[in-house]
């Protein structure tokens, strides 16, 4: 049977949003962005409930019960909500919203993507470490995810990139937070294993890219694809700034990060 205009279906048999985008039915429904007004999958988005109390919260597992209203995952926009009281507009009731929405939010996605490292580490799916990093991106078969902190040097987060070209890469967690994935004092560079986990690593890393700098039109931040640079989808990591020396091989590290020297590798 000819596909004929206005049947939502692109010649893929795959499902189309508004202005033609391809929708993935895995993503579910659409969602509508209370401050944008803009609707689309929930990728990138937030959900949240109020509590009995009329307290918004932030239901970052979207498994809370009661009706739920979205927001797209970025630091303006998070901050207009609340000063603009959209929240109250949105539930048509009393919602009580704590000032530093923004700054909660970030600290609390930013524990959910250590969290998805972390379990990969617990299943065998990702390692640690210059050399390590090397060696699981040489020998998958698949692309996984590059991680790489915050103060990782430039010649050596560009050698691995070399070597991951079409991977996704995360550089949105700091030294010690990336090393807490791996109960170390601090980490440089890891990789995580195509799977189930890599992709919930990077739907946490998509959201908190909004409120760490990211995902703003025309600002650059720290989420990208290895290989892509400005002028791509993908935003890129801007400024370099002094970054702490870090061991030539990091999956050993312990103790603080010492003084800034060019990482190793």
């Amino acid at each position: 049977m000819a596909l004929g205009h206005g049947t939502g279906i692109d010649g893929d048999g795959q499902a189309m949003s508004r202005g033609g985008r391809a929708k993935n039915r895995a993503d579910g429904p659409e969602r509508r962005c209370i401050v944008t007004g803009e609707s689309g999958t929930r990728r990138g988005l937030i959900r949240f409930v109020r509590d009995p109390e009329n307290r918004v919260v932030p239901d970052l597992a979207e498994k809370l019960p009661g009706r739920g209203v979205w927001l797209t995952s970025e630091r303006a926009l998070v901050e207009k909500a609340v000063a603009k009281r959209l929240f109250a507009r949105a539930f048509r009731g009393p919602a009580e919203v704590t000032p530093d929405l923004a700054d909660r939010l970030e600290s609390l996605l930013a524990d959910r993507l250590v969290a998805q490292v972390a379990l990969a580490r617990k299943a065998g799916q990702a390692v640690t470490g210059f050399e390590k990093t090397r060696e699981r991106l040489r020998a998958a078969n698949a692309p996984g995810v590059l991680l790489e902190a915050a103060e990782g040097a430039a010649d050596g987060r560009g050698k691995l990139r070399r070597l991951a070209r079409g991977w996704p890469v995360i550089g949105l967690l700091s030294a010690r937070e990336l090393g807490l994935a791996f109960g170390r004092d601090f980490a440089i560079h890891a990789a995580l294993d195509a799977g189930g986990i890599a992709e919930r690593a990077l739907r946490e890393a998509e959201r908190l890219a909004g409120l760490r700098g990211a995902g703003q039109s025309g600002a650059d931040g720290p989420m990208e694809q290895a290989g892509q640079g400005p002028g791509t989808d993908c935003t890129t990591d801007g400024a370099e700034g002094i970054r702490p020396r870090a061991p030539e091989d990091d999956s050993d590290a312990s103790g603080p990060v010492p003084g800034p020297v060019r990482d190793g590798g």
